[in-house]
């Protein structure tokens, strides 16, 4: 072997372990963490060799390292508002995008032993949440679950005490439903809870473990959690009068026909929905990127790193959406996607 083959062997060798050792950094939602985690990113690593490291902080933690430039893309559940935006942009010098991964339901759990299956209204649920039913065997939950023998235990409504895109779509529906809730608590990423909500729990996965822990707990986690924690499900009745119960089916059942603006960010997620068959509480959740990757790319290869894992995410990732529990985009919305992600450059040049 003569030695400018020698050397250009080498050289592409060098070259591959260099992509190898590219690493992409996201914090925020927890909400889609099992999917991040278990389902994208070892995929993503086996295929491309670029490593990513998520870390399930929160929502609004997320925002926070994105806009301080910490991380390569945040992760929320709750889209920024037209203030958020604004601000980052005349920080940052950059628009930050929101492309959308997948979809999933944000199921009610609860910790009742010897029972596994209760239903509950829109009335019965922000009733709970704004403490005024207080105990399980309430007559307005025992005249929806006739032949059960509720006990006449105290109900302890848990809640996540961090910055949560989960408590944004969870409180969205409560102020969809109720006039009352909308009026003195609201929707955001963190709520002012009624003072009897005292257990808080940090991400999905804290609030999971509180409802495991506490007999009469109550608390709303992304389906994921309460299906790897056993842990029982609410069926909720539907603006149609159906009873619901949270799944994938129901969730894309409540999804069929949203309409989203052109820059992807769905407000007020899809709450409260009019189908007979959906389920009527079911939430987007997004990466953050900043269009101008030279505020948080140290360098050329690492904002193409981006481009391909947010890519990858919108065609390959998309298959994985179901197995791991999640609803996966439709193809109108990832075409959007990745013209969002058309958009994105280094130093002005364009990096599709």
């Amino acid at each position: 072997m003569n030695k400018l083959l020698s050397s250009a062997i080498a050289a592409t060798a060098l070259l591959g372990v260099a992509s190898a050792q590219v690493t992409l950094t996201g914090a925020g939602a927890t909400f889609p963490a099992p999917l991040y985690t278990e389902a994208y990113i070892p995929n993503f690593t086996k295929a491309t060799g670029i490593r990513v490291n998520y870390q399930a902080v929160g929502s609004g933690a997320g925002i926070r390292q994105l806009t301080d430039k910490v991380v390569n893309f945040g992760a929320s559940d709750a889209p920024l508002s037209d203030a958020q935006l604004k601000e980052i942009q005349e920080k940052n010098g950059s628009p930050v995008l929101h492309i959308p991964t997948a979809l999933g339901p944000v199921a009610l759990t609860f910790n009742l032993p010897g029972i596994q299956e209760l239903r509950l209204d829109a009335a019965t649920v922000a009733d709970i949440f704004l403490g005024k039913i207080i105990r399980w065997n309430d007559p307005r939950i025992a005249a929806l679950n006739p032949g059960v023998q509720l006990p006449r235990q105290l109900i302890s409504a848990t809640h996540r005490s961090d910055g949560s895109g989960t408590t944004f779509i969870f409180t969205s529906y409560l102020s969809a439903i109720s006039p009352e809730w909308k009026s003195k608590v609201g929707a955001g990423q963190s709520v002012n809870w009624p003072a009897f909500s005292g257990l808080g729990g940090r991400g999905n996965a804290g609030v999971a473990a509180l409802v495991t822990q506490t007999p009469g707990a109550i608390g709303y986690v992304e389906l994921k959690y309460a299906l790897e924690n056993k842990l029982p499900v609410v069926t909720l009745k539907n603006q149609a009068g159906n009873w619901i119960k949270p799944s994938l089916a129901s969730a894309v059942e409540a999804t069929s026909g949203i309409d989203l603006p052109d820059d992807l960010r769905l407000q007020n997620q899809v709450v409260n929905t009019k189908d007979p068959q959906g389920y009527p509480i079911v939430g987007m959740t997004w990466l953050l990127v900043y269009q101008k990757q030279e505020v948080t790319a140290k360098s050329l290869e690492e904002a193409k790193a981006l481009v391909r894992f947010l890519n990858w995410v919108l065609t390959e990732g998309q298959k994985l959406n179901e197995g791991a529990s999640y609803v996966r985009l439709s193809p109108e919305v990832v075409k959007r996607a990745q013209a969002l992600v058309n958009t994105m450059t280094y130093n002005g040049q364009p990096l599709r």
